[in-house]
Order: structure tokens, then C-alpha cells, then sequence
């Protein structure tokens, strides 16, 4: 895939707030952010052509949250309120990056486990 090139999402600084402090380690937010460069990496080669479409993408990369959160509890953290919330803001903004104002947050990440 190539690198996003939307100008809005090169600039942005994705779970920023889980970069804050130690209680996230920093190598496995690393591997989140991996993530939704990877969805705006997709969002860019095949753009949805609709909000169903979008959730589909949504939902791919929030099971690959879903499966990172082993590797915060073996690091000795979760994804709890702060990261929730963090995760979810970065879903909604990619969205509305990508011109999908009407995306439903909870929609987004529907499929998260955590």
C-alpha cells in the first residue's frame, strides 16, 4: 500500500493522548497508529462509495484493535476510558478526512471488544 496522502491525516498526530505518560506503552500504541494509517491506506486506494462500505473498513480495522488489546494487558495496560476514547476521536476524524460527515462514531468501532 502506499502511505496516505491526505494532507489533513499526514499532519495528524493519531492517539496522541496514549503517547502522553508511560501508562500506555509506547510500542504497542505504535502498532494502533500502524492501524489506522493502514485504514487510510485503504480508504485511499478503493474509496468507499458509501457509509455502508466505509463500516465495513471501520469494522476491519477495529478487529484489529480488538486484537491488540492482548498485548496491552501482557504490557501490563488495557484499553480503558482514555484509550477508548482516543481510538474512537482517530475513527471519526479519518472519517470525516475522508468526507463521511454523517459516519456515526459508535458505528465506526461498533465491532471493538473493549
Amino acid at each position: 500500500m502506499v502511505p496516505p496522502t491526505n494532507p489533513q491525516v499526514v499532519d495528524h498526530p493519531f492517539l496522541k493522548l496514549m503517547y502522553l505518560g508511560d501508562f500506555y506503552p509506547h510500542h504497542v500504541v505504535d502498532k494502533g497508529k500502524a492501524i489506522l494509517l493502514r485504514l487510510c491506506e485503504r480508504i485511499e486506494a478503493e474509496p468507499p462509495a458509501d457509509l455502508d462500505a466505509l463500516y465495513v473498513l471501520t469494522h476491519a480495522a477495529t478487529d484489529e484493535f480488538n486484537d491488540l488489546e492482548a498485548e496491552f494487558a501482557e504490557a501490563g495496560s488495557e484499553i480503558e476510558t482514555v484509550a477508548r476514547e482516543a481510538i474512537a476521536e482517530d475513527f471519526w476524524f479519518i472519517a470525516m478526512s475522508y468526507g463521511f460527515a454523517d459516519a456515526d462514531v459508535e458505528e465506526l468501532i461498533s465491532t471493538r471488544e473493549w
